[in-house]
């Protein structure tokens, strides 16, 4: 099965005008059965919600799923709200868990701790990051810790922009982007796109609380923006895309100490690109030898070999067929690109070349309002 995240909701009335979000044209969470052969997604059910269920994660098991609601506003500081559903596995329906706050608000990223027993959660608008215990049936309880960015907001103008871009999104003040955990879980990290920073937390799994490493951050060239990042599976790279700089930066990480050492810069943009462009996703392929960025604007999934050491080549690129390629995945068996064509509302499916890395278009489209990410569920798994 696969689940993809919608942006469903007005959000031009709920908040801030934002460069990248639309009026709200999907319906909450929709579920497809996958073709494992050609790719193809068959419509299954949809979870009608209002409240923009943008990020979507499953567990390892495949039997909870949970959904960040960008624009769920409770209590006196508006926050947003995190909810936990379980995965019928039978038939892949969802059934409702609970909601809790997500301790900021607009939530736009989640994540599953390796212990399976928290997820974290980054809160955009609200410049914050959460961790919030999971139940042993699945439900979430309310956060054992937050914390709020604090730091110098960078400029409006990006370091590394392209000639003659116009690219700005988030240097309007603390914007929590993503946050991650190491393969070991002692440490936890996250991008804030507005402070050019990437935080390094130590991380306390009995209590589940985060304490500042040392140092507590590495910085950014001023204005890039740090969005997304993705380990290596060797676990001693560290990748990051960044959204307004347009740029990929290679990391070595020291996971003894948390430590995060830069090594390498490269444009996400083919060569002799201008104008503007926002990044979006980056992932790597399960063997390692491949690196995949996403580009808004320009409408491409740029393509890099990985080299021994860990550094990047640029091979090539692939038009998403689509408007605004938001986030992107891989399907369980790695067989499968799934582009979320945000503005295009629609998902692409391209078939991945294991040995070239390059992706050749399936002709398959999924038509989804503003769909904004997608995660699988393997039924067929034994648990």
């Amino acid at each position: 099965m696969a689940y993809i995240g919608t942006f469903s909701s007005p959000l031009h009335n709920v908040l801030p005008t934002q460069v990248d979000l639309p009026p709200g044209n999907g319906r909450g969470i929709h579920f497809y059965k996958v073709n494992r052969s050609t790719g193809a997604l068959s419509p299954s059910g949809v979870l009608e919600l209002g409240n923009s269920p943008n990020c979507l994660v499953v567990n390892a098991a495949g039997t909870r799923l949970y959904s960040t609601n960008e624009t769920d506003r409770v209590g006196e500081n508006n926050q947003g709200t995190v909810s936990a559903f379980a995965i019928d596995r039978g038939n892949g329906g969802l059934t409702f868990l609970n909601t809790v706050p997500s301790g900021g608000a607009g939530p736009t990223y989640a994540s599953l701790h390796p212990s399976g027993k928290y997820l974290l959660v980054a809160n955009y608008f609200g410049g914050s990051v959460a961790v919030l215990p999971i139940m042993p049936d699945g439900r979430l309880g309310n956060a054992t810790d937050i914390k709020e960015d604090l730091g110098t907001v960078g400029p409006k103008k990006a370091t590394n922009a392209p000639p003659g871009s116009f690219a700005f999104s988030g240097h309007d003040r603390t914007h929590a982007h993503m946050i991650l955990a190491d393969f070991s879980g002692h440490f936890v990290l996250h991008a804030d796109l507005g402070l050019d920073r990437m935080f390094i937390w130590k991380f306390e799994e009995r209590t589940g609380v985060l304490t500042p490493n040392e140092p507590p951050f590495v910085a950014f060239p001023p204005g890039d923006g740090p969005r997304h990042f993705f380990f290596h599976p060797n676990g001693r790279w560290l990748f990051s895309i960044q959204e307004e700089g347009s740029n990929i930066v290679l990391f070595d990480y020291d996971a003894a100490v948390g430590r995060l050492t830069s090594r390498q810069t490269i444009s996400s943009l083919p060569p002799g690109f201008a104008g503007s462009n926002f990044t979006s996703e980056i992932l790597v392929s399960s063997d390692g030898r491949f690196l995949y960025a996403g580009n808004r604007l320009h409408d491409s999934i740029a393509i890099f070999s990985v080299a021994k050491n860990g550094e990047l080549t640029f091979i090539t690129e692939e038009w998403t067929r689509g408007d605004y390629p938001r986030s992107f995945n891989f399907d369980p068996a790695g067989k499968f690109l799934y582009s979320c064509n945000q503005r295009g509302d629609n998902v692409a499916v391209f078939r991945v070349d294991s040995k070239k890395g390059t992706l050749t278009f399936t002709g398959h489209y999924t038509p989804v309002g503003n769909p904004s990410s997608i995660a699988f569920a393997d039924l067929a798994k034994t648990e």
